[in-house]
């Protein structure tokens, strides 16, 4: 099997490290002093996973609490993850999985929190997911619009029904049953993609990176500096609260960071640093 995941694993792996790189300094560009402090971690020898990660976070004023995290891990799933990962029954619970996540909460309410993930999973097949989606406390039309826009053309660029499938695929997942709403605005959200050119999906993960990068930076810069009261700000700390609520309860990334005994600080570094209900 390792023959067969490597160069597209490696690859990825690459991708997702200088992304990381890349979104860390335009976020770092809106902070008059703080940086991006950077964890890196292993599990010990002898555990069933291997390989690591960095973990990024920075606290500013711009920035309430952001993270930018990438994995590199292989390993062996649990009895209770192989029946609930593709493949895993098949490879004997051998796994591979590399990406890359970030989730920002800001201390403006009226910059919207922002989701990105982009990941490669390898079991007795290969496949990519991910996606990305906002969720402003104080929705803009022009900033929503702006948003699907970038991904509607990173979709365009992989087949043409890509964005309506994926758009609708984002408005299921991103939706808290439990308070029948949605989570936020939308975006697009992708998993087990393996077409028949495994280097065209590969090519449309990057171009959604990309997209991500384009757009988001734009519109922190457009709301950053907008003036709020203190009601305004309670309204925030409150929306993030159904934030913690699908984080905690129906997010993948969360579920699959348990299972295979990952970081916790890093799959839990989506909740943010205050909220309330």
């Amino acid at each position: 099997m390792s023959e067969i995941r490597a160069p597209l694993a490696q690859a990825a792996a690459d991708y997702f490290r200088g992304l990381q790189d890349r979104i860390c300094a335009a976020f770092e560009a809106f902070e008059p002093a703080e940086r991006f402090q950077g964890r890196s971690w292993s599990r010990p020898s002898g555990h069933r996973l291997e390989g690591g990660g960095q973990s990024r976070l920075m606290r500013g004023q711009v920035f309430e609490k952001v993270g930018v995290n990438v994995s590199h891990v292989w390993g062996v799933f649990s009895e209770q993850a192989r029946a609930q990962i593709p493949g895993a029954a098949q490879s004997g619970g051998k796994f591979l999985a590399c990406g890359i996540s970030l989730v920002a909460h800001m201390a403006n309410p009226y910059v919207p929190t922002v989701h990105m993930n982009l990941r490669y999973l390898h079991t007795s097949r290969g496949w990519f997911g991910g996606g990305s989606d906002l969720t402003p406390t104080f929705p803009f039309e022009e900033d929503t619009a702006e948003f699907h826009a970038a991904l509607r053309r990173a979709c365009g660029t992989y087949r043409p029904d890509a964005y309506e499938e994926f758009k609708a695929w984002c408005d299921r997942y991103f939706y808290l049953p439990h308070r029948h709403e949605p989570r936020g605005v939308g975006g697009i959200f992708f998993d087990e993609l393996s077409g028949p050119d495994p280097q065209a999906d590969f090519a449309f993960v990057r171009q959604v990176g990309e997209a991500f990068l384009g757009v988001y930076p734009a519109l922190v810069a457009r709301r950053k500096d907008t003036p709020y009261d203190e009601a305004a700000r309670e309204m925030l700390l409150y929306k993030r609260g159904r934030y913690v609520e699908f984080n905690l309860v129906y997010d993948r990334g969360t579920r699959f960071g348990f299972q295979t005994d990952a970081d916790p600080e890093a799959y839990l570094m989506s909740l943010p640093p205050l909220v309330r209900w």
